[in-house]
């Protein structure tokens, strides 16, 4: 009852992916006064004022605890190679919370989530929707996200005050540093489009185009649009 009632006519919709059109404008203009008031000002300072290493330091460290997720997916892909990396760069750098990259081979394991693993079982991805601060989804990507998220045993363990604030910031860190990451790409998107909201819809549907699972997955051909947003849209905070 209530999706009928929100949802938008065929003839008034833009993209018939996009049932929800009216309500996700809603969500999305909510969420770029969210970027205007605090995450631009905010991501900025953060590139102006930590040096290079100290965010490379994050960015390692929000990789790191991904790689359980990744490795439980992995498996559940039957991608077992991937897996094991997985489990060993977890475990080897443990040591350093993830901050330092200490194997051999650092971007050798290539990161997998619920979503692609729901892909790989023929589930469709379903409608677009835009998610109040996460931003644009699939149903199946937000579903995927929330799994991801549930499952990661990060998010079980009870390691005292210290553990428990480091996994308290990693989220606002993460979507710091995914915002300074994505400075120029995401301020492009936001201030040079004439239909930001279109643009963004576009380009989320182009980014998951070639991900493991698509129909466009083993035939897609690299564009400068998927080179560049690709990491804009991916899920960086577990």
């Amino acid at each position: 009852m209530l999706a009928a009632c929100s949802a938008t006519p065929d003839a008034e919709r833009s993209d018939l992916r996009d049932p929800f059109e009216n309500t996700n404008r809603d969500i999305f203009a909510f969420n770029m006064g969210v970027d205007s008031y605090v995450l631009e000002p905010v991501a900025k300072g953060y590139k102006s004022t930590v040096p290079d290493g100290g965010r490379r330091a994050i960015d390692n460290h929000l990789e790191w605890a991904s790689m359980p997720s990744t490795a439980l997916n992995s498996t559940l892909q039957g991608e077992f190679e991937n897996a094991a990396l997985a489990t060993i760069h977890f475990a080897i750098n443990g040591l350093t919370l993830g901050f330092a990259d200490l194997t051999e081979t650092p971007g050798a394991v290539d990161k997998r989530s619920f979503d692609q693993t729901l892909a790989r079982a023929n589930v469709p991805d379903g409608h677009y929707l835009m998610v109040p601060v996460l931003g644009p989804h699939s149903s199946r990507n937000l579903l995927g996200r929330v799994v991801d998220t549930v499952t990661n045993p990060l998010s079980m363990i009870h390691a005292g005050n210290v553990g428990n604030a480091v996994r308290t910031a990693q989220i606002p860190a993460g979507a710091v540093a995914f915002r300074a990451n994505n400075f120029a790409a995401i301020n492009d998107v936001k201030y040079n489009s004439i239909d930001p909201y279109a643009r963004t819809r576009s380009l989320y549907f182009q980014s998951r185009a070639g991900k493991p699972g698509s129909d466009q997955d083993k035939n897609k051909t690299p564009s400068l649009a998927d080179d560049q947003f690709d990491a804009f849209f991916d899920e960086t905070i577990q």
